[in-house]
C-alpha cells in the first residue's frame, strides 16, 4: 500500500514522528508539494494525505490507483469530495483534535487586547518603566472581562469551550447558532444575530464557513457594535470582509479586533488589516500546539489504520 504524504511540514515540522504512519506501508513524504507537481508525485498513490494542497476534480480524475484521501485538518475544502465520491474514493477529515488549543489562542488575543501584555513587556525592556516617576504605568486603558458581555457565534465544541471560559472570567454570555441545543448549557442565553452584535462587548466567531456565513462580519453588523466592543476570529478568514472591518477599525469602531485567521494565507502585503490599527492578528497558529498535532497525528494515523481495516471513521463523503 502505497501513502504519500503531500504536505507535512505544518504538522510535523521536525518535532513529531511519521512513524506509526510508516507502520502501515511504504509512506512517501513531502514537505510541500507545489500545485504543478501534484499529479506526478501521487501518481501511483493509493493513500494520500494531505493539509491544505488541493485535489481539485481533474486531480482525482488523473490518480486512478487512489482509494483514500486523509485530509490533515477538520476542514476539508481542499479535497472535492463529490468528485470522490463518485470514484469510490474515502475522504476523511480530523476532527475536534484543537479545541483547548483554539480556545486558549482565542482568550490570549482578548487578554492582549484588554490588558496589552505584549505593549507594556516591549515598553519595559525599552526603558520605559526605568525612567517612570511612579511605581508602574500603563500606556492604554486597561479592561477587566469579569462583567462584560461575551458574544459566541457559532456553538460547536469550540464555541461551547469558549463560552465556558467566558464564564470563567465572570462575563455574561450571549450565543447565536444555527440550531440551538435542546437542552441549553447554563448561563448561555440564545439570541438574534444583531441582538449579539449590539449588547456584546466582545464578539467572537466560532461558526463554520459556508455560502451563507462568509462576509458575515460586514460593513452593517460592525456598524451594530459598540464602540467600545471587541472582535475576535479564530474560526475561518472569509467570516470577516477585510476592507470593512479595517474602516471600522481606523474609526474605532470597534475599539479593537484579534484575528488568527484571515482571508487569503498567507496575506497578501497590501491587506488592509495589516496597516489597521488597534488590531492583534497571529498566523494561524490556534490549532499549532505541539498536543494539538499530536492529537491530529494520532487521529490521522488511526483513520488510515481503520480504513486499511474495512472500517472507515472519519469519512466526510460516505453514502
Amino acid at each position: 500500500m502505497r501513502i504519500v504524504v503531500l504536505d507535512g511540514h505544518t504538522l510535523n515540522p521536525g518535532d513529531l514522528s511519521w512513524d506509526a504512519l510508516r507502520a502501515l506501508g511504504e509512506c512517501v513524504i513531502y514537505e510541500r508539494t507545489p500545485p504543478a507537481r501534484v499529479l506526478a508525485r501521487a501518481a501511483e498513490a493509493e493513500i494520500i494525505l494531505t493539509n491544505k494542497t488541493v485535489l481539485d476534480r481533474a486531480a482525482l480524475g488523473r490518480l486512478p490507483r487512489l482509494r483514500y484521501v486523509g485530509v490533515l485538518a477538520t476542514g476539508y475544502n481542499v479535497v472535492n469530495v463529490a468528485a470522490a465520491r463518485e470514484r469510490g474514493v474515502i475522504v476523511t477529515n480530523v476532527p475536534a483534535y484543537s479545541t483547548p488549543s483554539v480556545v486558549q489562542l482565542t482568550f490570549a488575543l482578548l487578554l492582549e487586547l484588554t490588558h496589552h501584555a505584549g505593549r507594556h513587556a516591549a515598553g519595559v525592556h525599552a526603558g520605559r518603566w526605568t525612567r517612570c516617576r511612579d511605581f508602574c504605568y500603563w500606556e492604554t486603558p486597561l479592561v477587566e472581562l469579569a462583567g462584560l458581555t461575551l458574544g459566541v457565534v457559532g456553538f460547536g465544541r469550540i464555541g461551547r469551550a469558549v463560552a465556558e471560559a467566558g464564564r470563567a472570567f465572570g462575563m455574561r454570555i450571549l450565543a447565536h447558532t444555527r440550531t440551538v441545543p435542546p437542552a441549553p448549557p447554563a448561563g448561555v442565553e440564545f439570541v438574534a444575530l444583531e441582538t449579539l452584535f449590539r449588547q456584546a462587548d466582545v464578539v467572537s466567531l466560532h461558526c463554520p464557513l459556508t455560502p451563507e456565513t462568509e462576509r458575515l462580519v460586514n460593513a452593517e453588523r460592525l456598524a451594530w457594535m459598540k464602540p467600545t466592543a471587541l472582535l475576535l476570529n479564530t474560526g475561518r478568514g472569509p467570516l470577516v470582509d477585510e476592507v470593512a472591518l479595517a474602516a471600522a477599525l481606523r474609526e474605532n469602531r470597534p475599539a479593537g479586533a484579534g484575528l488568527d485567521v484571515l482571508s487569503t494565507e498567507p496575506p497578501k502585503a497590501d491587506n488592509p488589516l495589516l496597516a489597521a490599527p488597534n488590531v492583534v492578528i497571529t498566523p494561524h497558529i490556534g490549532w499549532a500546539t505541539r498536543a494539538a498535532r499530536e492529537r491530529l497525528m494520532q487521529t490521522a494515523v488511526e483513520n488510515v489504520r481503520a480504513f486499511l481495516a474495512g472500517r472507515p471513521q472519519n469519512a466526510v463523503n460516505a453514502g
